[in-house]
């Protein structure tokens, strides 16, 4: 078993990393910046999700997100035209409601924790083969329609996206 110590600070320095992450995501003045932190925090987020023993989570998070999700968005910033001009970027003009969302949800927060009994911890098993088996046994009817609705949806959005064209109707 590991030391409770290095435990707690292995978490928060991972804590510490993803919400500093997040702030530059959110201050940066260039959009470019702020797709690199927005990276950042998608991979510490996998990190904690890995470090709470949520394997399936950590793994969905680093392909999807930081996988997919953050190339996504890198390549939607560079292929977009105007950028250059830094005065079109993430103004920061909206300091002070942010400053007040960002207290009321530590104040929710530190509720939420305060009503967890401390000192309790549970054993931690990895839950990847108890979803598998869920998803492909007594779920995999749902599991299928919802990949046939995500089927749908993709060819609606490619069709969208095309448009229609002048001699297509």
């Amino acid at each position: 078993m590991t030391d409770p110590v290095v435990s707690a600070m292995v978490f928060y320095a991972l804590a510490t990393f993803t919400l500093v992450a997040a702030g530059f995501v959110a201050l940066s003045n260039n959009i470019v910046h702020s797709a690199f932190a927005l990276f950042a925090t998608l991979f510490g987020m996998a990190g904690l999700y890995a470090f709470l023993s949520a394997d399936l989570l950590a793994i969905v998070q680093m392909l999807v997100y930081v996988g997919g999700i953050s190339v996504l968005v890198l390549f939607a910033v560079m292929l977009t035209s105007g950028l250059d001009d830094s005065r079109h970027s993430n103004s920061t003009t909206r300091l002070a409601g942010g400053i007040a969302v960002l207290l009321a949800v530590a104040a929710a927060a530190f509720v939420a924790a305060s009503a967890v009994p401390s000192g309790t911890e549970s054993a931690i098993t990895p839950m990847t083969a108890l979803i598998g088996d869920a998803l492909l046994g007594r779920f995999v009817l749902p599991f299928e329609v919802v990949s046939v609705v995500l089927l749908a949806a993709l060819l609606g959005g490619v069709t969208l996206a095309r448009g229609v064209k002048g001699g297509d109707r």
